[in-house]
């Protein structure tokens, strides 16, 4: 498979090297990139970047490529993903897709034009064994239907430090922290749900990366501690006294359209982290932790575990519990055999508008209806959107 890469940072510097383990005939012809923080990772194992370009016009013109990812700043995407569906290109985007309600509603034009099967989308964990399992129990009826959920993704202080000197500290280019980190949890619990979230309430500030937590002298390391993990664009070495408009601790609250909730919390400075869920149905329930490694299920009736399976990365190295390695063998398999994904661009669209919901509700502080924007965003992904407009004009 050859791609094109626009926007070369850590994270498609690393995918490209799991597309280049699965597949041997891996090429990256070209790349778009001012500052490629992604370079260096490529080129230890021994792949070429290809040629730069300054523009992904010239990009695309002046290559031949099966796919065309998108990894750069979460503020570009759309206008990224648009040049390459206008130039009849197959895209893969990282997550989040886009960065606020208006861009959900662009894109969902773009897709009612171009098709929603030429943009596939980095929500990874789609991919994990871990959820498959869930996805698998589920399926089978151990858990009936779902009534409410208990979820959470908690990082390190180190990854919650990076956060605060990386180009993610701003909003305006991320979206925010809700958006660029857990897009992937939500998308998974709206897929267990399987209705779209309704009402929506948040509460959240930063209370752990402001200047009276900072270690002193003689306290934690602050350059092996909150500088381990790099920045790329943008970067700053400043943690506790940054001047990041993002959350480092948030709590929301959601209730779906079928009458199921979900409560969801992060926090940025969990020392012993976890990223897990407690998924409660009419029939059982099911217990578990990406981080930790393992998932219960529990009948309702009999208390009996009926699924107790536990996790490992397939190598030190490896990210996102394995799921990178499997999400790699389904983009190619996607190219050369079209092979459905277990996750769309309206899936991604979807989980994006949750979270863009929640930091709106804990701004106003109040609950959010999203009734309004499925409608006009299913208005959009027919395509009518933009025949109102061209009537009106």
């Amino acid at each position: 498979m050859k791609v094109a890469v626009v926007g070369l940072g850590f994270r498609l510097g690393y995918l490209g090297r799991i597309l280049s383990e699965i597949d041997p005939d891996f090429e990256i012809v070209g790349y778009v990139d001012p500052a490629p923080a992604g370079l260096r990772a490529l080129e230890e194992r021994g792949i070429s970047p290809g040629r730069s370009y300054s523009t992904p016009e010239a990009l695309i013109a002046g290559e031949r490529f099966d796919l065309l990812m998108i990894g750069s700043p979460n503020h570009l995407h759309l206008e990224h993903i648009r040049i390459g569906l206008e130039a009849g290109l197959t895209v893969f985007t990282e997550k989040p897709i886009v960065v606020s309600i208006e861009e959900s509603y662009a894109l969902a034009l773009l897709l009612a034009k171009y098709g929603h099967d030429r943009l596939l989308v980095g929500l990874v964990l789609r991919y994990s064994p871990l959820y498959r399992d869930l996805r698998k129990a589920q399926a089978e009826g151990r858990l009936g239907e779902v009534v409410s959920i208990e979820a959470s993704e908690h990082i390190e202080p180190y990854h919650g430090a990076f956060f605060m000197r990386d180009w993610r500290r701003y909003g305006r280019y991320a979206g925010g922290f809700m958006l660029e980190k857990c897009c992937h949890d939500l998308d998974l619990y709206n897929g267990v749900v399987g209705a779209r979230p309704r009402f929506v309430a948040s509460f959240g500030g930063r209370k752990s990366f402001v200047p009276e937590n900072a270690p002193e002298a003689s306290g934690a390391n602050d350059l092996e501690v909150y500088h381990r993990k790099p920045s790329g664009w943008m970067g700053s070495d400043r943690v506790f006294d940054s001047d990041a408009d993002i959350i480092d601790y948030q709590t929301a609250i959601v209730e779906y359209e079928n009458g199921a909730s979900m409560t969801f919390h992060t926090n940025l400075n969990v020392p012993d982290q976890f990223r897990r869920f407690c998924v409660i149905g009419s029939k059982g329930m099911a217990e578990g932790d990406f981080v930790r490694g393992y998932m219960n299920v529990h009948d309702a009736r009999t208390n009996e575990k009926t699924v107790a399976n536990t996790y490992m990365a397939p190598s030190e190295e490896s990210q996102h519990y394995g799921a990178d390695e499997q999400m790699a063998a389904d983009v190619l398999a996607f190219i050369n055999e079209g092979r459905p994904q277990p996750v769309s661009a309206i899936d991604a669209l979807e989980a994006g508008i949750l979270a863009l919901a929640m930091d709106e509700a804990r701004l106003g502080r109040k609950v959010v209806d999203l009734a309004p924007v499925w409608a006009k965003f299913d208005a959009c992904l027919q395509g009518r959107e933009a025949s109102l407009a061209a009537r009106s004009a």
